[in-house]
């Protein structure tokens, strides 16, 4: 009888177990630094920080819904189907297009707030990078532009990576493409090193259920 119920337990317990096993299911939501422009798929953004994190023990899918050229407001206007149904995270990294363009800040600002509110509207916890203006769009450009980030990331709650290409912007070939805008295959690797500790705090909150 004693093994009969422990038999039926492990039934009953597989289902559990299955659902434990299925990966966590991240979306990359961004412009040409997510996609990868100017590289083979496999050095894009996505792809690398996926295996670095399962090198690291973290059971994770990355999509890339990266697109080349995309504003702040382009990417907001596809959220919705470009992060499909049952996406457990979103890593959005979205402004640098705005920012070359001289965009004004208010404009990437109202883009960047709908797309974090309509995320938070479908339940999914957001990892919000961040992007600096390049100097010579001005001192207050770039001033009223980089602080928006920050604010964002506080009045929503959110994981904020304050620079995106920390350790890459302005650091020469090796890192950077001939556009100068653009990393290089090392560059990726340099942005995935910076960012993992910042991803894996954040996951670390999607797997307790911890808001944000």
């Amino acid at each position: 009888m004693l093994r009969r119920l422990s038999v039926v337990a492990m039934m009953l317990a597989l289902p559990l177990a299955a659902a434990r096993a299925e990966p966590v299911r991240l979306v990359a939501l961004g412009d040409s630094l997510t996609a990868g422009y100017g590289l083979p798929g496999a050095e894009a953004f996505p792809v690398k920080l996926q295996a670095a994190l399962k090198a690291r023990g973290h059971d994770v899918v990355i999509d890339n819904a990266g697109v080349s050229g995309d504003t702040a407001s382009g990417g907001a206007s596809r959220l919705d189907w470009s992060v499909p149904d049952g996406t457990q995270g979103v890593i959005l990294e979205l402004g640098a297009n705005d920012a070359l363009r001289g965009i004004d800040p208010a404009v990437t600002q109202k883009a960047l707030d709908a797309a974090l509110t309509r995320l938070k509207e479908r339940g999914i916890p957001v990892l919000l990078a961040g992007m600096l203006a390049p100097p010579n769009m001005g001192a207050d450009y770039k001033a009223r532009f980089d602080a928006l980030y920050p604010a964002l990331a506080a009045s929503h709650g959110v994981q904020l990576y304050p620079f995106f290409l920390d350790g890459v912007a302005g650091q020469g070939a090796r890192l950077n493409q001939a556009d100068g805008m653009h990393p290089t295959a090392e560059g990726v690797d340099v942005i995935v090193e910076k960012m993992l500790p910042t991803v894996e705090a954040w996951l670390g909150t999607l797997k307790t259920g911890t808001p944000g």
